[in-house]
């Protein structure tokens, strides 16, 4: 039985519109709405606008709302693109909104628009995935989907990008220029969409989108591994900038290892995308989390700035590794009803996320051992890494 060709309808030309709405919107929500924070905080450290253990707290608040975000974006599938423009709308807004924060704002203000911009973030995440995959299912050209997530590394790299050529300007005025950059990628994203279906995807497309997540055969074991990956990759994700910034206070110096992160994420997703789409995802995720490891172990006994920016190479060129295969592997597990597993993935992606801040703000300014908190949690990250890594190897087999 012969597989029509697309209708003239949905040619390949009609499919890039779709592929870019999804690439700009992951770029602005991920690499703005979640993810400017981190090379802007060494930035807000260096003005008096907060301290690492009040960054540390912002961080926490960003991930908690992306956990909040993940579970409210249901409200949208009834039109998901609908939610992509009103989330990259309040990326935009909450990001403008940053450039008011000062050193005497109220301690809340901050902390509210961090958790806010990580509702927006997961809504944008989710929409986009759910409306975009969909669309492209339909029009015979689902392999294409894959290509919408190098925006998040896209966005990573350029917002890394403008903080580091900008690094000399106050953190105010850079929040203020990512925000009408946002504010423009959203009408960007509205033009681009205008006029395409709006169809939601099916329950199965839309939760998948929404958290990437695993596969069957000892799921307990596996929503451990994903905990894991997410508390394993979010202190580099945070902290980079920051560990570059105490050895290198030049912003063209420490400002780099953010662009270097986003690059590598932009160009590991398209690598396996175009090179290992058939391969064992237990393997590819297996071989992501061993990579990471080697970038939060790195700092830990080479403190230099080239060792700071290989890190930023291993964990930013796995991280959305880990995420694409732990999506399909949850798919395969339960193609019949993969939301209970989803939900699992979810909640312990999220607790990983946010007890890595967390962790850091426990331990505190202090010293033990020799070490500092960044140093005790990316250790206690890089084993379990290892023992999550060697049991999906393990289990493949």
């Amino acid at each position: 039985m012969t597989t029509p060709a697309p209708s003239p309808a949905h040619s390949p030309g009609t499919n890039r519109p779709i592929v870019a709405s999804g690439l700009v919107a992951l770029a602005i929500a991920m690499g703005i709405g979640r993810f400017a924070f981190t090379p802007l905080m060494p930035l807000m450290v260096r003005d008096g606008t907060l301290d690492v253990a009040s960054g540390a707290e912002w961080a926490a608040a960003n991930y908690l709302g992306y956990f909040v975000g993940a579970l409210t974006a249901s409200w949208f599938s009834g039109n998901p693109r609908r939610g992509l423009l009103l989330s990259l709308l309040g990326v935009a807004v909450t990001t403008l909104a940053m450039a008011a924060v000062g050193a005497s704002s109220p301690g809340f203000l901050g902390l509210g628009l961090r958790a806010a911009a990580g509702v927006f973030s997961a809504w944008a995440l989710i929409c986009a995935s759910g409306w975009c995959l969909a669309e492209l299912a339909r029009r015979g050209a689902a392999a294409l989907g894959a290509w919408i997530y190098t925006g998040v590394g896209l966005g990573i790299a350029f917002a890394g990008v403008l903080t580091w050529l900008g690094g000399v300007q106050p953190a105010e005025r850079l929040w203020l220029e990512l925000g009408v950059i946002a504010a423009l990628g959203g009408l960007l994203v509205q033009g681009l969409s205008h006029g395409q279906g709006t169809q939601p995807a099916q329950i199965a497309e839309r939760e998948a989108a929404a958290v990437a997540p695993l596969r069957g055969g000892g799921q307990t074991a596996l929503v451990i591994c994903y905990g894991t990956f997410g508390f394993g990759y979010i202190v580099p994700a945070t902290f980079l900038p920051a560990m570059a910034r105490a050895l290198a206070p030049d912003p063209l110096a420490f400002g780099l290892t953010w662009p270097l992160f986003g690059l590598a994420a932009a160009l590991s997703v398209a690598a396996v995308a175009r090179f290992a789409a058939r391969g064992s995802r237990r393997r590819i995720w297996a071989l992501a989390q061993a990579v990471m490891a080697l970038g939060t172990a790195l700092p830990l006994f080479v403190q230099t700035l080239p060792a700071i920016a290989a890190s930023a190479v291993f964990v930013g060129g796995t991280f959305m590794v880990a995420t694409m295969a732990g999506l399909q592997l949850a798919r395969e597990a339960r193609p019949d009803d993969p939301t209970p597993l989803l939900a699992r993935m979810t909640a312990a992606f999220a607790a990983g996320q946010i007890a890595g801040p967390l962790m850091v703000r426990a331990i505190g300014p202090g010293r033990v051992a020799g070490w500092d908190a960044l140093s005790w949690t990316g250790a206690l990250a890089t084993i379990l890494l290892v023992l999550t890594a060697l049991w999906l190897w393990r289990a493949e087999a």
